[in-house]
């Protein structure tokens, strides 16, 4: 399973403690076995906790850098004998999961995630139009739309799945009547500085109010495709916006930005998602009618829990007596009885949390399995 970001701080950590406390941080880099030309492009100064940082960052972008920079931990002898050493070592064997699973399994078909906290229900037609959202270059914009309830939201959830073996990490803004175009313009400025922009963000450009929404959202798009890591800009809960919200205009002027980006740089560019943006509402640019994919969300049917509970207890099956293989009989009993504890604490399907109380639920069937 991959790191979570606390983790990785605690990584970033012992990067500076034992990999970069030297004068020479490039010689020791290729030393641990770095490739030369991914060591140049790193940008180290005489702050060891900031070169700890940007390499940590750096390695990121993909599951093999992040292996390769937990195996280098790994290999220090002074951190092995240390219990920081054993806690790096468990770090690096789970990444090693994580890289057999992104090389042995479909990761858009995946049903539960993070070794068992998290779990993704049904919405077969969305994994298979992500995974061509994903191969297609000329797609810049994927809307979800959907009903209240019916898991739009959820979509993030197996976004951030996919990009962790795709290479790309959703940067999510969760919309409200009150949001503004500066508000979500700062706070994807955030997410960009976070990924470590190769040009400089200075904060005060953005001191004064925006000059335009067009120039504010090639600002953001245009430092989002100089960053070091792929960024999704994903925007959720877009029918929440007021009618008189000036961010329908800036969700235009940055699907035309990432068009426009796109052509000059290819995938590097960001790309956008729209949650809840249902057909009745402001129309995209035309000129995108090309690069918009779309999927409609609709609520886990019973059909689908049982699927989902199917795939998973064949994918790790019951553990018998002896080490016998469990049998088909064996597996439906499982289904039945994961199925109908779900159901029996879901709300109606109207419910506003009906998606995310099942997905709780199903999480909670699938820890109790894992104790058994």
């Amino acid at each position: 399973m991959s790191l979570k970001d606390k983790e990785w701080d605690f990584v970033a950590v012992l990067v500076r403690d034992y990999l970069l406390d030297t004068t020479d941080p490039y010689a020791r880099l290729v030393e641990y076995g770095f490739p030369s030309a991914f060591v140049s492009t790193l940008r180290l100064t005489a702050v060891s906790m900031e070169n700890a940082r940007s390499l940590v960052q750096a390695s990121r972008t993909s599951i093999d850098g992040e292996l390769r920079l937990l195996e280098a931990l790994s290999a220090i002898d002074r951190l092995a004998v240390l219990p920081d050493g054993e806690r790096a070592a468990e770090y690096r064997d789970r990444l090693r999961q994580d890289r057999h699973a992104h090389t042995t399994e479909d990761t858009f078909r995946t049903c539960v995630f993070e070794s068992g906290s998290e779990v993704f229900i049904g919405r077969g037609g969305l994994r298979e139009t992500l995974r061509h959202f994903v191969a297609d270059p000329e797609k810049t914009v994927l809307v979800v739309d959907g009903d209240p309830g019916s898991g739009r939201s959820y979509t993030y959830k197996l976004l951030r799945h996919v990009g962790h073996h795709q290479g790309f990490r959703p940067a999510r803004v969760t919309l409200s009547r009150t949001a503004t175009a500066e508000k979500v313009i700062r706070r994807l400025a955030g997410f960009v500085a976070f990924a470590g922009a190769q040009a400089p963000l200075n904060p005060t450009e953005l001191n004064d109010l925006l000059p335009s929404i067009d120039e504010a959202a090639h600002w953001v798009v245009g430092r989002a495709t100089a960053a070091e890591g792929r960024l999704w800009f994903v925007l959720d809960e877009c029918d929440r916006l007021d009618a008189s919200s000036d961010v329908w205009d800036l969700i235009g002027q940055l699907a035309l930005a990432i068009y426009e980006h796109t052509a000059v740089r290819g995938d590097q560019a960001p790309r956008l998602v729209l949650l809840g943006y249902g057909p009745t509402m402001r129309q995209l640019p035309y000129d995108l009618h090309g690069s918009v994919s779309h999927d409609t969300a609709h609520a886990a049917e019973p059909a689908d829990l049982r699927d989902f509970f199917d795939q998973y207890f064949h994918e790790s099956p019951p553990r018998l007596p002896g080490g016998a293989r469990a049998g088909e009989p064996v597996i439906a009993a499982f289904v039945d009885a994961a199925v109908r504890e779900v159901l029996r604490v879901a709300p109606p399907r109207d419910d506003a949390e009906y998606m995310r109380r099942v997905g709780t639920a199903a999480e909670g069937a699938v820890r109790v399995y894992q104790s058994l």
